[in-house]
């Protein structure tokens, strides 16, 4: 077996890691997911994914593909890839938030937008979603400047701010930020009987529910969250029932094998916890508790596109979620997770009819590219 070199850029974007080729680089599209699955390594059985550039996480395991945009409003188009790790199956049904973050700065620095001034602003079309995304980030010396004072939760040490504003968010998976036209549904899920669920679709769609109806706090950490076998089976059957509802699945079969989204996440309201550091959380410093799962594992860092979803459903009277929220926050929401605190700004209104829209959402990511060259794929 001979392995093939592939042109590539391995980048941090947020919270997350993928692997960065340009579209001019890969064979036909039909050809791709036998690329992505052998340069990330995948299927592991192992979970572990040591043949390849992936983590063993869903938030490590992720390819990026840029070019070019023939829109009038974009720059440049990006399509995102999921690659599950213990199977050979690559999703493309939704966003990465955090990815989003370095397509900005892969732009630039690659040369597929032109750089002037000490500010770049990148206009992104996202493919999967079919949505506009403004990234802003600060230059220096005609490539991206990555050095800064802005730190996040979930990664250590410090970076340049890079501002993603995502335009008319809402829909983006189903093409309806309320998928069933409702704020809340009961999903009668087989084997569990029936659940409460908020139903929304802004930047990709997830199915909220409250902590307190799994039995839980909303403080769990992901690793007691992974190691509770019944639960994880249980949060599955509702993710699956919520998609079957939104129209992504014809039946929970089918859903169970589209994994990306929809996701899943459970609220609470502000309430004390331990981050992953160990770090008290305030809950006078948060308005809302979250956790959130994809791909069947809990996240340590919100995903930016679910952060972003929940900020929308935050301002959507009468969801779960912002049943949950602090009474009368306004502004910015702040997110209690895992890795800490996240705040994403929404603004969301009613239309003349009276329908719920999300005009748009914005927030603060750093990025850094960590290597480039050729990366080696089997076959």
């Amino acid at each position: 077996m001979t392995a093939r070199p592939f042109p590539a850029v391995f980048m941090r974007g947020g919270t997350s890691k993928a692997i960065m080729f340009h579209a001019r680089d890969l064979p036909e599209r039909a050809a791709w997911d036998e690329i992505f699955l052998a340069a990330i390594g995948s299927p592991d059985p192992y979970g572990r994914q040591l043949d390849g550039m992936g983590g063993g996480v869903s938030s490590l395991s992720k390819v990026c593909v840029l070019a070019p945009s023939a829109r009038d409003d974009a720059d440049i188009d990006y399509t995102f890839a999921q690659v599950q790790i213990r199977d050979a199956r690559v999703d493309y049904g939704g966003n990465c938030g955090n990815m989003s973050s370095a397509v900005g700065p892969f732009a630039i620095d690659e040369g597929l937008v032109a750089a002037t001034g000490d500010t770049a602003r990148v206009r992104i079309w996202n493919t999967n979603t079919k949505k506009l995304i403004h990234a802003t980030f600060p230059l220096a010396g005609g490539r991206t400047r990555e050095d800064g004072d802005l730190a996040i939760p979930g990664v250590a040490g410090t970076g340049a701010p890079i501002r993603l504003d995502f335009l008319a968010p809402g829909g983006a998976t189903t093409g309806r930020l309320l998928p069933t036209g409702r704020v809340r549904e009961r999903l009668e899920v087989p084997g569990l009987g029936g659940i409460e669920v908020s139903l929304i679709d802004a930047a990709n769609a997830c199915v909220f529910l409250r902590a307190a109806d799994l039995g839980l706090s909303g403080t769990e950490l992901p690793d007691a969250i992974e190691a509770n076998a019944a639960l994880l089976a249980r949060l599955e059957a509702i993710r699956r029932a919520g998609s079957v509802a939104m129209g992504i699945a014809p039946d929970a079969e089918a859903a169970g094998r589209i994994r990306g989204v929809p996701f899943i996440a459970f609220v609470a309201p502000p309430v004390a916890a331990r981050t992953l550091t160990g770090e008290a959380l305030d809950p006078g410093g948060i308005d809302l508790t979250a956790r959130a799962m994809s791909n069947g594992q809990p996240h340590r860092a919100l995903p930016l596109t679910i952060s972003l979803c929940t900020a929308v459903a935050a301002r959507i009277e009468g969801s779960l979620v912002a049943e949950a929220a602090r009474p009368g926050a306004t502004g910015p929401i702040r997110l209690g997770m895992p890795s800490g605190v996240l705040t994403v700004a929404a603004e969301v209104g009613q239309d003349a009819a009276g329908a719920w829209e999300a005009r748009s959402g914005g927030f603060y990511r750093t990025a850094r590219r960590l290597f480039d060259g050729r990366v080696w794929v089997k076959g």
